[in-house]
């Protein structure tokens, strides 16, 4: 891997995925970098600071997982509910390089909690569902696992140990301040047979390989995933430099994306039958829809 060239002038680093692989040492990576689109979601509601948080980090890891998809087509979603949790229900999903997210809580439980509340805290006894739907085969692959530790990445982790059976090592940061919010990730994945989408027979935690890898991505520091004046292609050299072979790859524009519209939710109601249409319009005949996404009312006539 040689050193990657500066960052050209007006380049912010924000909103794009980078690829990796070190076939060497049969792993993968994918590093992200949220800025404007991760502003633009948060900005859809009044988000109080913890739940901003949360759903920041919720929507990089959305990203990071996303962009392991091979089908253009195939979504991402990730979501997290709770029993009796102050947030009853947080999901984000991607799909070809379109992220959106929205968290549902208990403004009044929230506010007696202080200023930084645990994840357990937040969820209480709650899981987090990964859902994959690849439209090309039309299939569905879905994993769940308890909401548990520090952080949706500990979550994420687990997750990919039991339902994949794939070593995992993610890692969030987030910064929000008077100049905005910006998130920054880094996945890491040992398959230990090699080339990806071989079957993966020989998992193992304490593995050579993954130990060397998962040790040097590990020492990646919270303000060098929100620093946009790194690159992420740097941020990989420093990461893997001395490696004898990286191979990166630039991934999709990220962009912050609501499939809603009238016709979309014309096309869902008229699923219903037509009684219980009738229940759903008010005094002027219209059914107003409410899309938690952006935040948009869609008034439908039909």
């Amino acid at each position: 891997m040689s050193a990657p060239a500066p960052i050209a002038e007006g380049q912010t680093g924000f909103d794009r995925v980078l690829s990796f692989t070190i076939p060497e040492r049969n792993a993968r990576g994918r590093v992200v970098r949220l800025g404007p689109v991760l502003e633009t979601i948060l900005s859809a509601h009044d988000y109080p600071p913890p739940i901003k948080h949360v759903l920041a980090e919720a929507l990089v890891l959305t990203a990071l997982l996303g962009s392991l998809l091979k089908d253009e087509e195939g979504q991402l979603t990730m979501q997290a509910q709770t029993e009796s949790g102050i947030v009853d229900l947080l999901v984000c999903d991607y799909r070809a390089g379109e992220v959106r997210g929205y968290v549902r809580h208990d403004a009044e439980r929230l506010a007696a909690l202080g200023a930084n509340p645990s994840l357990t805290a937040l969820f209480g006894q709650g899981y987090l569902a990964i859902t994959f739907d690849l439209a090309t085969t039309d299939q569905r692959y879905q994993g769940i696992v308890p909401l548990e530790g520090d952080s949706l990445s500990q979550a994420v982790e687990s997750y990919f140990l039991q339902s994949e059976q794939i070593p995992t090592l993610a890692r969030v940061a987030v910064r929000s301040d008077g100049q905005g919010c910006v998130g920054g990730g880094l996945l890491v994945q040992h398959l230990p047979e090699g080339e990806e989408g071989r079957e993966r027979l020989h998992v193992q935690l304490d593995h050579p390989e993954w130990e060397h890898v998962a040790a040097l991505a590990g020492s990646i520091r919270h303000d060098e995933l929100v620093d946009p004046d790194l690159s992420l292609e740097m941020l990989a050299w420093r990461l893997f430099h001395e490696e004898s072979e990286v191979r990166v790859q630039a991934g999709k524009a990220l962009s912050r994306g609501c499939r809603c519209s009238v016709a979309h939710f014309a096309a869902v109601l008229g699923r219903f039958p037509e009684s219980e249409r009738v229940e759903m319009r008010n005094e002027a005949g219209v059914i107003v829809v409410d899309c938690e996404f952006c935040s948009r009312l869609f008034e439908i006539t039909a």
